[in-house]
């Protein structure tokens, strides 16, 4: 998931989309031209770094392909879905489009999106990975990139602070509430332990530790005592001040990793998507590493994954099913393309890719590359495209959280609550 808190309008992508008809087109204006030059349009959101890797990409693409033009369509993230579902609902689909797996089924369910199984050669990609953007069959989306949802921890400040780095193969939640009380206190308060999430994959890892998914079907497979036992780790935390209270956390809580506690150093500890700790390093300016997710005493697993940080999709209707295939193949498949992106859309989902830029990648990403390798074996099948609906869910796990951390709702109420709006989000 790249990433940071992500929030977005679910409900006016789902108004905006249920507004698809069967004519949702691709190419607008684009078409080919007198000199029989075909222009593809490339809808993607990201950082003005990003934006700058894309188009380097994007210009090594058609240096290779001279009859093939790509206009990039560009957005950050807030704006991005509104501006996407604006478009599908107009007949005016990009050719080319980036996604992660919350809008995949959004997209794939209402016929917007081209299956590639047959144009884009995925031959050196995971196969689990790969799965991810299969829907009934149908190969809808290539993982460009991967990561896993972990703890990240600045080494020094926890030090300062008198302590010393948890050994992650065995601490638990009780360990990890201790060690970030302990930070503050050591401290003087000068840095807090750690910060609140509410992230998703968060809550996903916790509940496998129970034994329990976070969907079956089209309903939260979770149950409302794995819910409430997650809110009383982040309780306990506020009330031993390992993290902030419940009105600081909502607001760093809204802010990008750059501008978290530990991106700015007033925090010791924090969790994000592993792509994200050069972001977080760079902010920081001081050496940070991952760590695997505390575990439950007892769990027989610690319920990290593997996810695809983020896809590339094609439209059903491009008039350029080809050309926008064989972008798509460049982006994913080329180690030339590969040099450009390095790890900014996660690292890369191409073994071979991998392979070829693994030296070039900068120290932080080399540390995220050695972790993930180390934590492979450990980590749980990738998750399947959740259901339709379910890019609400960070929205309302939010929500309700900080109605339990203020102390408005009490965790049996929340929790019922939470699950009957995830459950009719999702529903259909």
């Amino acid at each position: 998931m790249s990433s940071g808190k992500r929030k977005w309008s679910a409900a006016l992508l789902a108004a905006a989309l249920l507004a698809v008809t069967a004519a949702c087109g691709g190419g607008g204006d684009g078409g080919e031209s007198a000199g029989g030059t075909v222009t593809l349009r490339f809808s993607y959101w990201g950082s003005d770094a990003r934006q700058k890797m894309t188009e380097e990409a994007i210009a090594k693409f058609e240096a290779k392909n001279p009859t093939i033009k790509v206009e990039g369509e560009f957005s950050d993230f807030d704006s991005y879905y509104e501006s996407l579902s604006t478009k599908v609902a107009a007949s005016d689909a990009p050719d080319v489009i980036q996604l992660e797996i919350r809008a995949l089924r959004e997209y794939a369910d209402r016929g917007t999106l081209a299956d590639l199984s047959s144009s884009v050669n995925a031959a050196d990609i995971d196969a689990k990975l790969l799965a991810t953007g299969a829907i009934d069959g149908k190969q809808y989306a290539i993982p460009n990139g991967a990561n896993a949802f972990s703890l990240m921890v600045n080494p020094a400040l926890v030090e300062s602070s008198g302590q010393k780095l948890p050994d992650d193969t065995t601490w638990t939640w009780d360990d990890y509430v201790d060690l970030a009380s302990k930070i503050t206190a050591g401290s003087d308060g000068k840095v807090t332990g750690t910060q609140l999430s509410w992230n998703p994959a968060y809550l996903e890892i916790y509940a496998a530790q129970k034994g329990e998914s976070f969907y079956q079907g089209n309903q939260l497979a979770m149950s409302p005592q794995t819910i409430k036992e997650w809110w009383a780790i982040m309780q306990k935390l506020i009330e031993t001040k390992g993290s902030p209270d419940a009105a600081k956390s909502a607001e760093v809580g809204a802010t990008s990793v750059d501008q978290s506690l530990l991106g700015t150093n007033t925090g010791a500890m924090g969790m994000w998507w592993s792509n994200q700790l050069g972001a977080a390093a760079s902010a920081s300016g001081q050496n940070l590493e991952l760590l695997r997710m505390p575990k439950l005493e007892g769990a027989t697993t610690g319920g990290m994954f593997m996810q695809p940080a983020m896809f590339l999709a094609a439209s059903s209707k491009s008039e350029h099913a080809a050309e926008a295939a064989k972008f798509i193949d460049f982006m994913i498949n080329d180690p030339e393309a590969g040099e450009i992106i390095l790890s900014d859309r996660g690292l890369p989902a191409n073994a071979k890719v991998l392979a070829a830029v693994r030296d070039k990648l900068p120290e932080a990403d080399q540390k995220t590359l050695a972790f993930l390798d180390e934590v492979r074996s450990e980590l749980k099948d990738p998750p399947a495209a959740p259901p339709k609906g379910a890019s609400a869910m960070e929205d309302i796990l939010t929500r309700y959280s900080e109605e339990v951390m203020f102390g408005r709702m009490t965790p049996d109420d929340a929790a019922q609550k939470l699950i009957a709006e995830a459950n009719a989000s999702i529903a259909g």
